[in-house]
C-alpha cells in the first residue's frame, strides 16, 4: 500500500440522465456520485448537489435539456463535501438538509472537506470554483413534505447509516426514491462515518417504502421493485459481513493492521469487483474497528488523519488516536 487507491483512479466516467418516470431522473456515473432530479408543475428539486459549482453545472445541463423550469429546492442526502460543495450552482435555490446533516457539517464540515479532496481529487474538478461551505437554508427535524404543485415530495432523515444525518427523498405516487449514501448497487459502501449497528434497521425502514424505482448513492438507476431489493440487499450484506469480521477481529485483541489484512482476505472474494473498494476498506474497517470497541460517535477525518492511517496500515505502526478515542489503532 503506496497511497490512496483513489489518487490513481484519474478517468473520467460517462454519464446516464435516465427518466424513471415521468418528470424524475437519475444522473449516474459509473460508480461516482450520482444526483436525482424531480420535476415539478412550476420548478425543480435537485437531490445532492455534486461536488463543485463546475460539475453541478452539467447536472444543470441535462436538467436544460428536459424542462426551463427553475431549481428551487436542492436536497443534501448527507453532509459530505463529494455531496454538497456544488450547491452554489443552484443560483436563488432553498438548500435543505436535516438538523442532523447541518450539526455534522458544523462539527467537521471544512475537515471533511480537506480529506476529501486530498483523498480523490478526480471527483473534485473545478474545485478552485467552490466558494466555501455549503450551508443549509432551510433544515427540518425527522420528515417533511413539499408541494412541488401537484406532486408530493417527502423528505425523510430516514437513521444513521452512512452518516448519522442521512437523508432520502422519496416520491409516494411514483414509488420512486433517491437513497443517497444508504444504498449502493455494485460500488462499495463507504463507512469512514457509519453507524454499523444501526444500518440494518435503516435499510429496513428503506424497504418499507417499497421503492418500484432507486437511484442509490452510487452506481446505475434501478428500474423494478427486484433491482431495488438487490441493491438493499447487497448494502445489508456488505456492512453487516464487514462489521462481523471486524467485531471478530477486535474482541481478539487485534490492531488495526491485523484487522484489516483480515477484513480484506475475507471481503475481497466476494466485493473486490465493486467500484471503489480498494479506496473505501481502509476508511471502512477502521471505523468498525472503533465502532467495535464502543465508540458510537465517529471521529473526524482529517487530511492528517488519513495519512497516519495509511501509514499505519502500510508499516504496521500505530498511530495516535484523536481525543477521547478508543487506544491503540
Amino acid at each position: 500500500m503506496s497511497g490512496f487507491a483513489s489518487t490513481n483512479d484519474l478517468a473520467d466516467k460517462t454519464v446516464s440522465f435516465e427518466e424513471l418516470a415521468p418528470g424524475l431522473f437519475g444522473y449516474t456515473a459509473e460508480g461516482d456520485p450520482n444526483s436525482g432530479v424531480v420535476v415539478g408543475d412550476d420548478s425543480v428539486l435537485v437531490v445532492d448537489a455534486q461536488a463543485t459549482p463546475l460539475m453541478a453545472a452539467d447536472v444543470l445541463a441535462r436538467i436544460r435539456g428536459v424542462t426551463d423550469k427553475p431549481v428551487r429546492h436542492v436536497v443534501l442526502s448527507h453532509y459530505h463535501a463529494v455531496r454538497v460543495l456544488g450547491a452554489s450552482a443552484y443560483k436563488g435555490a432553498e438548500i435543505i438538509a436535516s438538523d442532523v446533516c447541518r450539526d455534522m457539517i458544523a462539527e467537521r464540515g471544512q475537515q471533511d472537506a480537506d480529506s476529501e479532496i486530498g483523498r480523490f481529487p478526480r471527483l473534485f474538478r473545478g474545485r478552485d470554483s467552490i466558494p466555501g461551505l455549503t450551508w443549509p437554508t432551510l433544515t427540518f427535524h425527522k420528515r417533511m413534505t413539499l408541494h412541488l404543485g401537484a406532486r408530493e415530495v417527502q423528505v425523510i432523515h430516514i437513521g444513521r447509516s452512512h452518516t448519522a444525518g442521512d437523508t432520502v427523498v422519496w416520491l409516494p405516487k411514483e414509488r420512486v426514491l433517491f437513497s443517497g449514501d444508504v444504498v449502493e448497487f455494485g460500488a462499495t459502501p463507504y463507512c469512514g462515518d457509519a453507524h454499523f449497528a444501526d444500518w440494518p434497521g435503516t435499510l429496513a425502514a428503506v424497504e418499507a417504502l417499497g421503492a418500484e424505482a432507486l437511484v442509490p448513492g452510487r452506481g446505475r438507476a434501478l428500474r423494478n421493485a427486484a433491482e431495488c431489493r438487490e441493491a438493499i440487499e447487497g448494502t445489508r450484506a456488505f456492512t453487516a459481513d464487514l462489521f462481523a469480521v471486524v467485531q471478530r477481529a477486535s474482541a481478539g485483541g487485534a490492531g488495526l493492521k491485523a484487522v484489516y489484512d483480515q477484513a480484506m482476505a475475507a471481503m475481497r472474494p466476494k466485493y473486490g469487483h465493486w467500484v471503489i473498494f480498494e479506496h473505501c476498506m481502509p476508511f471502512n474497517v477502521t471505523r468498525a474497528h472503533d465502532e467495535a470497541r464502543g465508540l458510537d460517535h465517529p471521529r473526524i477525518w482529517t487530511a492528517e488523519r488519513d495519512v497516519d492511517m495509511w501509514r499505519a496500515l502500510e508499516q504496521g505502526a500505530a498511530a495516535p488516536p484523536a481525543d477521547g478515542a478508543p487506544g491503540k489503532l
